[in-house]
């Protein structure tokens, strides 16, 4: 069914959708920092956002939009370099005024128009900046991969690369397609993970629809994934349908299709995220085996990679399973120990909560590899959750000791 999947395959630009992006001064580097997804008359959103009770303005504000407008979206403004986070109410005025000058020239309500900020909390937001670079923003929109690319360049922050998935394929005489963009590389933890992220396409879909897929395909992407355990204040997952396609969810063939196509861009994307996970050198895949149920899992997947020594163990390939099985234990799940086994590839390591033989060379070259695959059985149950982290390394503290100097 996939034709393409990848940030370096091909982009396939769903109907209904123009892009650009400016420099508008709010990051010290002078790189584009402003960008704009506008959306054609009568498509429809849904969202996820953070669930850390410290939230941006641009977070309560496009909750309070997408409930004004019922879920229609006609533009996504998003600026870099500020996260318009601990900034009170002067913070929730700069991120309406930026909406409703956006809007007048759209010739739009200020509730069809989504705010998203990324980058340092508690300073003001530059919203003086904003507006008067919205003619020469909103002038320049093209749909166009060129400018979705600029987009795509526009929203980063510390990542270093696009990350991009893009997706078509066929639905009777139809032919639907799906393109997300993603901004992320630290602060990423699984609710969601620490970032924006943006998937359009062109079926047609009421937003409670759209609001059930996107939370399928959120569990099992972003939620599975983390770099660092920080939960971030401006978290978005925004899901965009412009309906011009012509096919329609509410036919269950289509429908099918769109929640494997749905879950395959969310997948490509949050993986593309943790591989740029600031500092990064390693990528884990942790296989949670034989649990009790997929929350069992989820949080003994989450405690291991949320352990410091862990990680650094990661960091420096050494096989020390004693500290994975410590992580297992302290979980919060009422397991028993002397039934976990521990693989470091496809070589047992721990068996039955204790020590057995192993070639301890074999398991740290499997370890230095880009990515490795690690697995803890529970012989508990039936239920299983790949979920995916990262080392941590000198350089993740390098680049967020300086990250506001």
């Amino acid at each position: 069914m996939t034709d393409a999947l990848s940030a370096q395959s091909s982009i396939y630009l769903p109907k209904g959708f123009s892009f650009s992006a400016v420099a508008a001064g709010i990051k010290a580097s002078g790189r584009p920092d402003l960008a704009l997804i506008e959306a054609a008359k009568g498509t429809s959103a849904a969202a996820v956002f953070t669930k850390n009770r410290l939230v941006a303005a641009p977070v309560e504000v496009g909750r309070e939009s997408l409930a004004a407008s019922r879920g229609r979206v006609r533009a996504v403004l998003v600026n870099a370099g500020n996260a318009n986070c601990a900034t009170g109410l002067a913070g929730i005025k700069a991120c309406r005024q930026v909406c409703q000058e956006t809007a007048k020239i759209l010739g739009v309500t200020a509730a069809e128009v989504f705010p998203s900020s990324t980058g340092i909390i508690g300073v003001p937001l530059p919203s003086e900046k904003i507006v008067a670079n919205l003619p020469a923003l909103l002038g320049s929109r093209q749909p166009t991969k060129q400018k979705f690319l600029q987009l795509s360049d526009a929203i980063l922050t510390t990542d270093t690369r696009r990350k991009i998935a893009s997706v078509k394929f066929k639905a009777g005489k139809n032919e639907v397609s799906i393109l997300g963009v993603a901004k992320g590389s630290g602060m990423i933890h699984p609710q969601l993970a620490t970032m924006l992220v943006y998937i359009m396409t062109d079926v047609a879909a009421k937003p409670s629809e759209l609001k059930s897929m996107l939370r399928d395909a959120c569990d099992e992407s972003f939620n599975c994934i983390s770099v660092d355990g920080d939960t971030s204040t401006n978290d978005t997952v925004l899901l965009l349908a412009s309906g011009q396609s012509g096919a329609r969810v509410k036919d269950s063939s289509v429908k099918n299709k769109f929640r494997v196509a749905l879950s395959e861009v969310a997948k490509s994307l949050a993986d593309q995220v943790i591989r740029d996970g600031e500092g990064v050198q390693h990528v884990i895949r942790l296989h949670i085996e034989e649990a009790k149920s997929r929350g069992e899992a989820l949080q003994i997947a989450r405690t291991i990679s949320h352990s410091l020594l862990v990680k650094t163990a990661f960091a420096g390939a050494d096989p020390n399973w004693g500290r994975i099985l410590a992580a297992v234990g302290r979980s919060g799940i009422a397991l028993d120990p002397s039934k976990i086994n521990i693989l470091i590839g496809d070589q047992t390591v721990c068996r039955n909560g204790s020590s057995c033989p192993f070639d301890e060379v074999k398991a740290h070259a499997e370890l230095a590899r880009p990515e490795c695959k690690i697995t803890v059985r529970l012989r508990r149950g039936r239920n299983s959750i790949v979920f995916t982290t990262t080392d941590l390394t000198a350089e993740y503290v390098r680049i967020n000791a300086d990250y506001s100097t």
